[in-house]
């Protein structure tokens, strides 16, 4: 299998089991020896979500339990594309909430001249109420990160 070098992006608030399969993900895309590109949001308008340095330190946790972290780049990025647009990856990984920016960055890079990316979209991961996990669910007090019912 070709080693492939992968970008995700998101807010990564509370990590939770949806994060973690997507972060997965992009792992099992990239191959053994491929890379992964983590872009943490960092404009984000949402109450409550945690700062950029607890968001990256739970991402690198995460990353270091799973042998990822050598293969793996985090940085800021300022817009839902950050560097996607420009740079030089195969592959993205994306939710069903967020394929739409996928093919909008597909048709950005077209207009630059730069190949299409492969889009990789998981499915939801949901909780034990059948609803979506994500960050604003966990902030409210809805679910934990695992998803289960408060």
């Amino acid at each position: 299998m070709k080693e492939k070098s992968v970008c995700i992006g998101g807010t990564f608030d509370r990590l939770h089991r949806g994060h973690r399969a997507l972060i997965d993900k992009a792992f099992e895309v990239a191959g053994e020896k491929g890379r992964v590109f983590i872009g943490i949001v960092m404009n984000s308008k949402k109450n409550g979500v945690l700062s950029f340095e607890k968001r990256k330190k739970e991402l690198m946790d995460y990353l270091e339990r799973k042998g990822f972290v050598d293969r793996a780049t985090i940085q800021p990025i300022f817009d839902k594309y950050g560097p996607s647009i420009s740079g030089n990856f195969d592959a993205i990984v994306v939710s069903d909430e967020t394929f739409p920016a996928a093919e909008e960055i597909n048709e950005k890079r077209k207009k630059l001249g730069k190949k299409p990316l492969q889009i990789i979209c998981i499915p939801f991961v949901l909780s034990k109420d059948g609803k979506p996990i994500s960050s604003s669910r966990i902030r409210k007090g809805e679910i934990d990160r695992e998803g289960n019912p408060r």
